[in-house]
């Protein structure tokens, strides 16, 4: 099938949303999404898995703004104890668990953005690009910048505050699916 051709779509699926997981009022879940234990989708986000699937690990966090979409013959991964900051894009890419995405960042089709890597603030990674675990890649487009040490563990760190917030966001016992 190429690229320009529409596939049979996803949206008769429903997202499966864990009981643990929060999703902000303003945030849009469409198709075949999985939202796993503690992830959060912030306000004004899209997740938008209607030609392909979309899976966010458990304590994962989709910051405001946010838009992951899919590609015809492959949806988005993003795993475990992932930040992806305000206004980033993520199509049709993997997201190993303990990445930071930088704001505005944009992870093209194909990409894979290993453990522990971060994507600085408004860069642009092109399709096909393989990010190595604990690197620092910046700019447009996407260029390596250096390796960070003990990255991961800040990058948890962080994905922890964003379950501690969004604990203070929903109301005991309230479940939404």
């Amino acid at each position: 099938m190429k690229k320009t051709e529409l596939p049979p779509l996803v949206l008769s699926q429903s997202p499966r949303i864990h009981a643990s997981a929060f999703v902000a009022p303003s945030a849009d879940i469409i198709g075949d999404v999985v939202l796993h234990e503690s992830a959060s989708v912030w306000f004004s986000a899209v997740l938008r898995g209607d030609i392909h699937s979309i899976s966010v690990g458990a304590r994962s966090n989709i910051q405001d703004g946010v838009v992951v979409h899919v590609e015809n013959d492959r949806g988005v991964i993003i795993g475990e104890s992932v930040t992806v900051g305000h206004r980033a894009v993520l199509h049709g890419c993997t997201i190993e668990s303990g990445v930071l995405i930088g704001m505005g960042a944009i992870i093209l089709n194909g990409a894979v953005i290993q453990s522990g890597a971060v994507i600085g603030a408004g860069a642009v990674i092109k399709e096909n690009t393989t990010v190595g675990p604990n690197e620092l890649w910046v700019g447009v487009p996407g260029r390596y910048a250096k390796t960070i040490q003990g990255a991961y563990d800040t990058h948890l760190e962080w994905a922890e505050k964003y379950v501690q917030l969004a604990q203070h966001y929903t109301p005991p016992g309230f479940v939404d699916n």
